[in-house]
């Protein structure tokens, strides 16, 4: 094989017998030139022969071994997805009564209960000032006696006339008269007899009874004041019943399209360390233009400790997909190409460090999860990934 050196001889004796020869300077000329072109040509073959034995020898030369470079890996399996909604909201009972009087309300003259006890439907809470009521009542009753007097005179008298009738004794217009008058006093009493229900229920709107069985949780009123139900600081009476209680919660409109009825939730108070599991069973019409959002609750089991107006985290399940490839978030990353994760292959005795193009979905709790791009089984890096390049050769044990 002959080197650079021996071809550049080769050119200089050539060039120097072609400049002593004295023959015909033309067609010397042209010999020379095709020699040198075709010294040119074997020239440029011997620098790629040159070229590729060498490649070979640093292939085989163990001395240059390259150094793999230290990764973990884990292998990727198939499962399925979870996306959450994660709100604020508040516990709520079913049953709040705000005690309101049946009337105009009036001046407390007894209370019959004290905050935090237990009462029955029905059960008679505070009794109102009643003086006019019983006056009202007492004028119906004297009124419907008199007409009950009137009445039973008017009915004797319309017997005698009619005994006298039947004897042909007297005038028909006589018995006419006074079965006028009976049936006249009748229409009374009875107009009197309603007057007398209505007194006594006027009279019962002076007591104030509980609507619901529950816990008086709220008395804000005292013997000698107004009680309305309802004033300018807030309610004055509240019967609570926690047998049944819910989860509510204000649900941004941009949610709107991805919860429904029958949600899945998972209702969490931090506070006492309790989780309950339910779904979405009502989901308001319309959107709340303060909040942007829209109203949702979930029904929760009864339970002692859980108190109306505690603070709960709700995680609402919004999107789900069974198998299908998960991987952690900062493991995926991004190039002019998109998104991309380095997994480890094999190639003949090595382990090679390759790039796999991606296509992502949603994301929840630090894992991301991957529609296209994976299968189960791809041996994911999960450490060292950051400094990795395609085809680089990689090592999963430290280099000793």
């Amino acid at each position: 094989m002959k080197t650079f050196y021996q071809v550049a001889r080769i050119c200089g004796t050539i060039v120097l017998f072609w400049a002593c020869s004295g023959g015909d300077k033309t067609s010397q000329l042209k010999k020379k030139q095709d020699e040198l072109a075709a010294l040119k040509n074997e020239y440029t073959q011997l620098a790629s022969k040159i070229s590729q034995v060498e490649e070979e020898l640093s292939k085989l030369d163990t001395a240059k071994k390259e150094v793999a470079k230290l990764v973990a890996v884990q292998a990727l399996e198939a499962g399925t997805f979870n996306h959450y909604i994660d709100l604020q909201g508040i516990i709520d009972a079913e049953d709040i009564s705000y005690v309101a009087p049946r009337g105009m309300g009036g001046v407390v003259k007894a209370i019959y209960i004290k905050q935090g006890d237990l009462v029955k439907k029905g059960q008679l809470l505070l009794k109102l000032d009643d003086a006019l009521q019983r006056q009202g009542v007492a004028a119906a009753t004297q009124g419907a006696e008199s007409v009950k007097t009137q009445l039973a005179l008017a009915k004797n008298l319309y017997q005698r006339y009619k005994n006298l009738w039947d004897q042909n004794i007297g005038s028909e217009v006589q018995l006419l008269t006074a079965k006028n008058n009976v049936d006249a006093l009748e229409n009374q009493l009875k107009q009197a007899n309603e007057g007398i229900k209505m007194a006594q229920e006027q009279l019962a709107f002076t007591e104030v009874r509980s609507d619901l069985s529950g816990a008086v949780d709220l008395l804000a009123v005292k013997v000698g004041e107004i009680y309305q139900g309802m004033t300018a600081l807030g309610p004055q009476l509240r019967i609570v019943n926690n047998s049944r209680l819910k989860a509510v919660v204000d649900i941004p409109e941009n949610y709107m399209t991805r919860i429904h009825k029958g949600s899945n939730i998972e209702i969490s108070i931090p506070d006492l360390g309790k989780s309950y599991s339910s779904k979405i069973d009502f989901i308001s019409s319309a959107i709340n233009t303060s909040t942007r959002g829209f109203s949702a609750e979930a029904k929760m089991p009864s339970d002692n400790v859980v108190k109306p107006k505690q603070i709960a985290q709700l995680r609402i399940l919004d999107y789900t997909v069974a198998n299908t490839i998960t991987v952690p978030v900062n493991m995926v990353q991004t190039d002019e190409k998109g998104k991309y994760v380095f997994v480890v292959v094999k190639e003949g005795a090595r382990l090679i460090a390759r790039k796999k193009a991606i296509v992502i979905g949603e994301s929840y709790n630090a894992q991301m999860e991957v529609k296209s791009g994976l299968a189960a089984g791809d041996q994911l890096v999960t450490e060292g990934y950051q400094t990795l390049y395609e085809g680089q050769v990689v090592s999963l044990e430290a280099t000793k």
